[in-house]
């Protein structure tokens, strides 16, 4: 495995872990007694880099992950994660003996889903995902006696249950109003079932969102993704609790060539870019194949560079952007500029920087796991 320091790289992830220790313990006191962290580690761990991320907070006692595949879980187990892993998604059925071989979490999406895994005779740990509102995947909050059955199944081990609220990032009183009616049929359901005499494992209902709006609501895990990397999915997001999340994740790279452009030149793909004045561009080795947007092209995106934010122009490429230098000085070869998460410009922000390109900060530091590395801080130079 060949060594990986920022000086040698044209682009990468850089990772705070201190921040990443801090959101665990502010997270951690905002959770109710006796309720523990499962930290959501899918898809790379939303951009961080999926065992980078696990190892440090199994290091520091967290012992309950999610994921959404079974190979994002066989990968952890084989770097040496321990601790219960849930598969949030779907597996296929036949994949049973490796569910069973590393000691991984399935989640059961409907009936006959259980009913064919258990038939698989393969001892599976399990979660049971309900319905209750979102219609997506989980039995419905009315199959009660459908839940009963799936306890009776023998090789199936049930280990939690749980639902997903789909509008707690909204304090609109419609979505209250139907995030309350989500949380009423969760538990519901759980009375019924303990009505019928039915041993409860462990529930969980909130993920991030969940926890920052609704944090009186007691279970035994809160599945904390997007607020464990310390942003929030959108810079507008306004929540009950305000903690004091700080970053993980900085996106930087390098300026490589410094380009002088003549007035009326452009510059970039269909040329969309003319310079109005004679100007200094410079080169920055990453684009849309690393996942930074294509549509923060054309000044939609901005990059901190010497200090100084500079727009984007011209097409972003797959693989390199240019920015326009002409108004500050001394920017040279090797210096390094930052495209997500320079902590003191709210304007880099990633839920800023997800907001422009319209969307939101999940789905974009999760598309730059691809072929960027991911180092920590004290690796830089």
């Amino acid at each position: 495995m060949r060594s990986i320091q920022a000086e040698t790289e044209r682009s990468w992830i850089e990772l705070n872990i201190e921040n990443l220790k801090h959101n665990v313990k502010i997270l951690t006191e905002a959770m109710p007694s006796k309720c523990e962290l499962m930290a959501v580690v899918k898809a790379e761990a939303y951009g961080h880099g999926a065992c980078k991320i696990s190892t440090i907070l199994n290091k520091m006692g967290i012992k309950a992950f999610a994921v959404a595949t079974i190979e994002e879980g066989i990968q952890l187990r084989k770097n040496g994660i321990r601790g219960e892993i849930l598969i949030l998604g779907y597996t296929n059925i036949k994949r049973a003996s490796d569910l069973e071989k590393f000691d991984l979490i399935q989640t059961l999406i409907d009936f006959e889903y259980a009913k064919t895994l258990n038939s698989q005779n393969f001892a599976v740990k399990v979660h049971i995902k309900i319905d209750t509102g979102m219609h997506r995947l989980g039995f419905s909050c009315k199959e009660v006696l459908a839940v009963k059955k799936v306890f009776e199944m023998k090789n199936l081990k049930i280990c939690g249950i749980y639902t997903h609220l789909c509008c707690t990032d909204s304090l609109m009183p419609d979505d209250i109003a139907f995030t309350r009616k989500q949380i009423d049929n969760f538990y519901r359901l759980i009375d019924d079932l303990k009505d019928g005499k039915v041993n409860i494992p462990k529930v969980h209902i909130q993920s991030s969102y969940g926890l920052l709006n609704y944090p009186d609501l007691t279970c035994n895990y809160i599945r904390v993704g997007i607020a464990l990397y310390g942003v929030l999915s959108s810079p507008n997001d306004d929540t009950n609790l305000k903690l004091d999340l700080r970053p993980v994740l900085s996106l930087k790279s390098r300026v490589v060539s410094i380009r002088q452009v003549n007035k009326g030149d452009s510059v970039g793909y269909g040329r969309d870019f003319v310079a109005e004045r004679d100007s200094r561009i410079a080169i920055i080795p990453i684009g849309y194949g690393d996942g930074f947007p294509r549509n923060l092209s054309n000044g939609n995106g901005r990059v901190l560079v010497n200090s100084h934010i500079v727009p984007i122009v011209g097409r972003i490429c797959m693989d390199q952007l240019s920015i326009d230098i002409t108004d500050v000085q001394g920017v040279s070869t090797g210096d390094i500029a930052t495209l997500i998460g320079a902590e003191e410009y709210d304007d880099l922000s990633a839920s800023a920087v997800a907001y422009r390109s319209g969307s939101i900060s999940n789905e974009l530091l999760c598309r730059m796991g691809a072929r960027l590395p991911v180092i920590t801080k004290s690796d830089v130079i």
